[in-house]
């Protein structure tokens, strides 16, 4: 049996005392207990950022790419080896704002990994400037006179981009979270789970105390549908007064391991490779 300390990580963590982070890192460990994986079924995929540190604080197979670059080496790898449970662990600029490509069409091409963007509406590695999630107003240390942009609506753009599971957590309340990321890695397809983060350094508007006046639980309304498209749209707009945890949106569809019919075949790690004379390829970059 899998058990908590089988995740344990030797390296020192470097979050900020009482970073929201921590909460996430929790919530990770509790799902893949829950879920019964092994550290040697998993592989957790990370940017650049606060956010992509954590897998180096989970027992796991972990690979680092470069900023804005977690989904491609992610998508690639559950390619390879199906057999991989790989969950994304980004941040709200490396994902949104340097990644935004890169999500808007993993999201059209459906393959099955779980996304956990750590949203703390700012960036917080760099040192306080605005990201994509930063409200629109708020004063940063380098926009003094206030944000000007509208932010962006992850939910709502995900749910528009047809992607089958949608779900918003808060890192105040892991064992919450952690249900959602079982949920995600059981959905087959692309999962998107954005995690409510308060940044303690630099984001002194979205506070614990913030978070914790304003959220709250969508399950607790028996008459709330995931399944219903437009419903979860307006459902994932809802801001402010009162902001929504849970499933926002779920549904079933093709992955693009169905689709490309990779399914049918041997994972390609399995496939064997003929040896092949690279010297006449390699002679033209000469």
């Amino acid at each position: 049996m899998v058990e908590a300390k089988d995740f344990l990580s030797k390296d020192p963590v470097a979050w900020c005392p009482g970073c929201g982070d921590f909460g996430i890192h929790n919530a990770v460990k509790k799902a893949l207990v829950k879920l019964g994986k092994r550290p040697q079924d998993i592989l957790l995929v990370s940017g650049i950022g606060q956010a992509a540190k954590l897998p180096h604080y989970v027992k796991a197979n972990c690979f680092n790419g470069l900023h804005g670059r977690a989904l491609p080496p992610a998508v690639a790898a559950k390619i390879a080896n199906r057999e991989l449970t790989v969950i994304v662990t980004t941040g709200d600029g490396d994902c949104y704002g340097e990644g935004g490509n890169h999500f808007i069409h993993n999201i059209r091409r459906n393959v099955d990994i779980t996304v956990v963007v750590h949203d703390n509406q700012i960036y917080g590695l760099t040192k306080g400037q605005a990201s994509p999630t930063t409200g629109q107003g708020q004063v940063t240390k380098v926009q003094v006179n206030g944000v000007i942009l509208e932010p962006v609506q992850p939910l709502a753009l995900a749910i528009a981009l047809g992607a089958g599971f949608v779900a918003r957590g808060f890192s105040g309340d892991p064992d919450h979270l952690s249900t959602l990321i079982v949920a995600g890695v059981q959905h087959r397809g692309f999962a998107l789970i954005d995690v409510l983060q308060p940044c303690v350094s630099f984001n002194k508007v979205n506070t614990y105390d913030w978070y914790n006046k304003r959220v709250y639980k969508i399950d607790s309304d028996k008459t709330y549908d995931p399944g219903q498209r437009v419903a979860a749209f307006q459902k994932a707009l809802e801001w402010g007064d009162k902001i929504p945890l849970g499933i926002i949106y779920q549904t079933e569809k093709e992955t693009y391991e169905d689709k490309s019919g990779l399914n049918k075949r041997p994972p390609l790690i399995l496939e064997e490779i003929e040896n092949i004379d690279i010297s006449k390829i390699l002679a033209e970059f000469t």
